[in-house]
């Protein structure tokens, strides 16, 4: 047997119906016991992270500020399962993956705020007195001695998760979209020396942060996820509105292949209800990490004492994500082919990466512009995301190692650099099967964790907002 077929199977399990049936189930138990919160308030998580964004904030030794400790976590949120990552789910789902990929997201608003309340409220300091927290302390401290084992699990597979979604998938997607651009100019994007230029300097960048900690990360992201977001955000709209003649046939495709994938796919490419289901609701979670348990890591640095106020953050990540950002992704490119194919020309069942977007953009912008925008939004995405999951390995490695830690976080990260470099030159199928199936087998934990100390934060909600009711 392979390695690739044995990442197959253990995919397959960790994303089998058991796992979708938890990971949405939870979010929706926890949004009817909150009474829908990320409906019924809104305007509320909207006006209180959207609209503080130009506010001044500041932070103590060892802190990040409310918004940079957003923008670390955003950072990690919005990554290539944005781009790379949604066309993956169309192209082997079908376009109704795209509506199964909106159920995640809105369930997981509510799955995310609870996980950055619990990760706040049983945060705690560390020897170099920074804010360290996430499922691994929130097991450990709310649920108490005889649950340790638990938080070793999901410390142990977000540590080894970190250099598949964090790393090689980032880091592979860069080096094929930059690859795309060369090659959209004439040049040569194909040898393996070209790949490993492109693994170094991103191993160079990414180790200049790092070794500055959290408060580096932080002010990196606060800068780097607004601009990356707007520019890209804006590149969409405007390949939407340049196809809007499309929209009908597009929404009819994502509705009606989310439940009869075939009435759109046609039958000899044998795309089930099932794989529909299960790239749309994957590559969601990958997208928005709701209920994978890593962006509460980049949360508990906070100098947020309220863990409500900061949850609501978790909201706002979500929604901006996957209801904004991998929305236009999807339209963008659904729109931007069947302007160019027709919706019932286009190949679905076959993975294209991030070339297929490059397709989708180059009929307003040119093959050229269009390739540029692509590789430059996609390398920044990939980027922001590579140092937040280095964040989130270096808090597990720390937990697993205890006392041995200092030593054990400095071989980490230059064992996470190094990936790096050996990312560039992996394929992108396996890259993402094994990302998706590292992703499984950290959720479970947490989501377990999520389920047995939902009561803790429901009382903090209800207390909070009885207080902002008055």
């Amino acid at each position: 047997m392979t390695f690739a077929e044995i990442v197959k199977i253990v995919d397959d399990f960790a994303w089998g119906p058991v796992m979708l049936i938890l990971l949405v189930g939870t979010g929706l138990y926890l949004s009817i016991r909150m009474g829908f919160m990320q409906f019924t308030r809104f305007g509320y998580a909207m006006k209180n992270t959207l609209g503080k964004i130009f506010n001044k904030q500041e932070a103590g030794h060892g802190e990040v500020t409310p918004f940079q400790a957003m923008t670390t976590a955003l950072a990690g949120t919005v990554g290539t399962g944005n781009i790379a990552g949604v066309t993956g789910a169309i192209f082997i789902g079908g376009p109704g993956a795209v509506f199964w990929l909106w159920l995640s997201a809105l369930v997981g608003m509510v799955t995310k705020y609870s996980e950055v309340v619990l990760a706040v409220k049983y945060r705690e300091r560390n020897a170099h007195g920074d804010w360290v927290g996430g499922p691994m302390y929130y097991i450990k401290n709310g649920l108490g001695r005889n649950w340790t084992w638990l938080a070793y699990i999901f410390a142990f597979f977000a540590m080894v998760a970190s250099f598949g979604i964090g790393n090689t998938t980032q880091v592979d997607s860069i080096a094929t979209a930059i690859g795309t651009a060369v090659s959209a100019f004439g040049g040569d994007a194909g040898s393996t020396a070209f790949r490993i230029v492109i693994g170094v300097i991103v191993a160079v960048f990414a180790a200049a942060v790092i070794l500055g900690g959290i408060k580096r990360i932080g002010a990196v992201t606060e800068k780097l996820v607004p601009f990356m977001a707007v520019v890209y955000i804006l590149a969409s709209l405007i390949v939407i509105i340049g196809n809007i003649g499309q929209i009908g046939a597009v929404l009819s495709a994502i509705f009606v292949g989310a439940f009869s994938p075939r009435a759109i796919a046609g039958g000899a490419l044998g795309v089930g209800i099932m794989t529909t289901i299960q790239k749309g609701i994957a590559r969601g979670v990958f997208s928005n990490e709701a209920g994978l348990g890593s962006a509460p890591i980049a949360h508990a640095a906070t100098s947020e004492t309220d863990p409500v106020k900061q949850g609501i953050y978790g909201i706002f990540e979500v929604f901006m994500d996957s209801i904004v950002i991998c929305t236009l992704t999807s339209l963008a490119l659904l729109m931007g082919l069947s302007g160019q194919f027709g919706i019932d020309g286009i190949e679905w069942g076959v993975s294209h990466g991030s070339e297929m977007v490059v397709t989708a953009f180059s009929g307003i912008f040119g093959g050229k512009l269009a390739a540029i925008i692509i590789a430059v939004g996609l390398s920044l995405f990939a980027l922001s995301t590579i140092l937040s999951w280095s964040l989130y390995g270096t808090r597990c490695c720390e937990f697993l190692f205890g006392k041995a830690s200092p030593i054990a976080t400095k071989v980490y990260k230059v064992l996470f650099c190094v990936v790096l470099v050996i990312g560039s030159l992996m394929g992108l199928d396996i890259v993402w099967d094994i990302g998706d199936a590292l992703n499984g087998l950290m959720a479970l934990p947490n989501l377990v964790a999520l389920l047995l100390l939902s009561g803790t934060v429901i009382d903090a909600t209800k207390e909070h907002f009885r207080k902002e009711d008055r």
